[in-house]
């Protein structure tokens, strides 16, 4: 039978001393010295010492049969530790419960790795026993924050007068973004639904029916590749207003982040957050969610090379392409075998074809291809690098915009390696003013850089067909510290542009009706102007946490594999259960 506690193992203190009190937990850690054991309680509330003596020999003896994480109920007193074994690390270290009744609840068998902190057990073992890994404080702590945010997001949007509206998540197949969880229809024999990327279609119907501002803390599904900050399925903010522009969505954003900060991490942030157009990120930070924690910004060196009797500058800038620099502080004085191994880590890292550069010095500069270049172009490229006496240089060339995001990757690199990036900053930025579309070269089209339904800049409609390339989106990505934590924009909201929007993307009249008529003939009945915006609820709380890996912020991840070893799903299905889908397998070569 289980007894009703009193306290939690993080309650007690010494003005509770002399309480009779009933504790459950775990067995955290057991400690015999002989006539008396210690015993570590866990919950996930904290931790309390318990005492077992000789002075009861029966209950004694049950306590020498004790061992990690078995489950137990005791009864005892409250005392108050002798000053020399007070723990002043924890709440409860001031005191220690002298039990005189213990239930044991279950026992178990020896884990396969410690529940504790700072572990070294490798991943792959721990999300088998995620059940175990769980126990853990770290993990337990990251997932109270994250429950914590959810009270604060609802809190926060339900004040400003927002609906929360569940959306299906059974929807059907559209083109665009990344690969769709397919999902078999038994009652419509060859039929499939789609697990949503996004509810994208949803907000923006819920905005014609005049639900005026929706949010919903919702789960998408995503079928790529996976990565330290990536999951096959996560969890986004989603949120749609209508007759709203740019900046009431960016100051709405940047006061729920403000109050995020303040509430869960007691710091005051400062708003309005800094603004840099998606070409200026690219080209002084070599990426669209450029971390701004530190400097090494990019330069570019193209205009000085032209004409400098070097052939691989020449015909790179020739070609349309760029040289970009970065300078380093205070790293001219690599020798040749680091700068070696720099050369083969950036190639690999890249896929830049090779890194030229050039150790500064007042006692003259050692360029890597100097014998191609004069002294007097050399300084021209250290002086438009901003490089001082004992900087390194490093210079990438290649086709215009690979090679700035090839220095991106390098620039990191270096910001991680020499450790110039300041950890306990939180810079957030909005990244504005992004291409409407890109070429894609191996569709031979041109494809959404965030999604079909993304509106032009009104100042910009006149290109749409001829110069599509040079058409800026009302799009806008909100970053934290070199992660895109939050991505949105104003939407299109008549039937004409959306479907020139759908034929510039190669979606024809038929395809259009037959994936987006739904959405094509709502707005013919009178749809407002409306935008809106989806936070990765996911990576706020892996940076919040300080987490390594999404995986840690989530209670029941999948691997790098999207497999979850733990239930090993995804699983084999019975031929039933395939005839009833109207599915039959076959091979693959």
């Amino acid at each position: 039978m289980s007894w009703l506690r009193t306290h939690t193992c993080g309650d007690l203190t010494k003005k509770d001393v002399d309480q009779e009190v009933i504790l459950n937990g775990w067995v955290s850690s057991r400690r015999d010295l002989g006539g008396v054991i210690f015993i570590d309680l866990r919950d996930r509330y904290g931790i309390t010492q318990i005492v077992f003596d000789e002075s009861n020999n029966d209950l004694h003896s049950s306590a020498e049969d004790l061992r990690s994480e078995y489950v137990i109920g005791i009864k005892g007193k409250v005392l108050l530790r002798d000053k020399e074994t007070i723990n002043p690390a924890m709440p409860t270290g001031e005191i220690e419960i002298e039990v005189s009744e213990l239930n044991v609840y279950s026992e178990a068998e020896t884990p396969p790795f410690e529940i504790k902190d700072g572990i070294a057990t490798n991943e792959e073992t721990r999300l088998k026993y995620r059940y175990l890994d769980l126990r853990r404080p770290e993990i337990q702590q990251n997932l109270l924050l994250r429950s914590k945010l959810y009270h604060t997001i609802r809190s926060f949007y339900h004040k400003l007068n927002f609906a929360e509206v569940e959306t299906p998540v059974l929807m059907r197949s559209t083109p665009e973004g990344a690969r769709d969880y397919l999902v078999p229809s038994r009652v419509n024999a060859g039929k499939f639904f789609a697990l949503p990327q996004s509810p994208q279609t949803y907000k923006q119907l819920l905005m014609v029916s005049g639900m005026d501002r929706y949010f919903q803390i919702v789960k998408c599904f995503r079928d790529e590749d996976l990565r330290a900050d990536r999951q096959p399925e996560f969890t986004q903010v989603d949120v749609e207003m209508t007759f709203v522009d740019e900046e009431q969505i960016y100051k709405t954003h940047e006061e729920l982040m403000a109050e995020i900060w303040k509430t869960h991490l007691g710091k005051e942030i400062k708003t309005p957050f800094p603004r840099m157009q998606y070409k200026d990120a690219i080209e002084t930070y070599g990426s669209d969610k450029p971390d701004t924690r530190f400097g090494l910004k990019i330069k570019n060196l193209s205009d000085l090379l032209e004409d400098c009797g070097f052939k691989i500058f020449e015909s790179t800038v020739k070609k349309g392409g760029r040289v970009v620099s970065i300078s380093v502080p205070g790293k001219g004085d690599l020798g040749r075998g680091a700068l070696d191994r720099l050369t083969e880590d950036v190639k690999r890292e890249t896929g830049a074809a090779g890194l030229i550069y050039i150790k500064v010095s007042d006692e003259g500069h050692f360029c890597s291809v100097g014998k191609f270049l004069t002294e007097e172009k050399v300084e021209e490229m250290v002086k438009r690098a901003g490089a001082e006496n004992g900087d390194l240089v490093l210079i990438l060339a290649g086709p215009n915009p690979q090679v700035y995001k090839q220095m991106g990757i390098l620039r990191l690199m270096m910001g991680r390696d020499l450790e110039l990036i300041d950890q306990s900053a939180d810079n957030f930025l909005w990244v504005t003013d992004f291409p409407l579309v890109e070429w894609d070269k191996e569709e031979k089209r041109y494809v959404s850089l965030h999604h079909p339904f993304t509106a032009p800049k009104e100042e910009d409609l006149e290109k749409l067909e001829k110069s599509p390339e040079e058409v800026n989106a009302r799009a806008y990505d909100l970053v934290l510290n070199g992660s895109e934590i939050g991505g949105g924009s104003i939407r299109i909201h008549n039937s004409e542009l959306q479907n020139r929007m759908f034929r510039l993307l190669g979606i024809g009249e038929e395809e259009a009706r037959e994936k987006f008529g739904f959405l094509l003939d709502a707005f013919t009945y009178g749809a407002p102007p409306h935008g809106g915006i989806a936070l990765g609820l996911d990576r706020v709380v892996m940076i919040m946490a300080g987490a390594g890996s999404l995986r840690d912020v989530i209670a029941f991840p999948k691997n790098q594999k999207a497999q979850s070893t733990m239930d090993k799903s995804p699983g084999e299905v019975d031929e039933k259960q395939l005839r009833e889908l109207h599915i039959k397998l076959r091979e693959i070569n």
